[in-house]
């Protein structure tokens, strides 16, 4: 199953849930898509409650099916909580990281920011965009893309950045200080659903 490129608000409005972590595709409808959108919804089973914490957290990160499930898989192995794991190995991508730094305004952009070769990590140039960033690594604009103008706007438009990043707007440059705290992330999402729903 291919990457989803379709419409964000619909998809929120269809989880009940803000994949883009701001409120605005819930703001003016904050019901299911659709004609019977606004009907009272069925009882959903076990299963189903799973199923649509691991797509909240699929849709939310960008990532395919595949991708996904490999990510699970990298966190069950490591020490600690898998679905803890899994959400800093998610918050670790260097897509993510540009967006939490306030390089792009979304993580779709920030994907496309780094697909187009403009970001840097520790002096490097990297286009990949699910590369996986080290604590204490230093991610930059690249030298030639300073001025690029959508960069230049998300970062104007940035309001806050969380605590687990540092970012210099004069150099354009930021750090990734540490793993972020569980308590730093979204609260609406309950990663142990998502490990029932592996270990079915």
């Amino acid at each position: 199953m291919a990457r989803y490129t379709g419409p964000v608000y619909k998809k929120s409005r269809r989880l009940g849930f803000s994949t883009l972590e701001n409120g605005k595709d819930l703001a003016k409808r904050p019901y299911a898509p659709g004609a019977h959108g606004t009907d009272r919804r069925k009882k959903i089973s076990e299963y189903g409650l799973q199923l649509q914490e691991k797509q909240k957290i699929r849709f939310m990160y960008g990532l395919n099916e595949k991708q996904f499930r490999k990510v699970f898989d990298r966190a069950s192995h490591m020490k600690g909580m898998a679905g803890s794991n899994l959400l800093f190995l998610l918050e670790s991508r260097l897509d993510n990281l540009v967006y939490r730094m306030g390089m792009a305004n979304s993580r779709r952009a920030a994907r496309q920011v780094v697909n187009h070769g403009h970001i840097a990590v520790n002096g490097r140039k990297v286009n990949i965009p699910s590369y996986q960033v080290k604590p204490g690594d230093t991610i930059s604009v690249m030298e030639n893309s300073m001025s690029h103008p959508a960069i230049l706007a998300s970062l104007e438009a940035c309001m806050n950045r969380p605590a687990f990043v540092e970012f210099d707007a004069k150099k354009l440059s930021g750090v990734y200080k540490r793993l972020p705290d569980r308590s730093e992330l979204n609260q609406e999402i309950n990663e142990s659903l998502v490990v029932e729903f592996y270990n079915r």
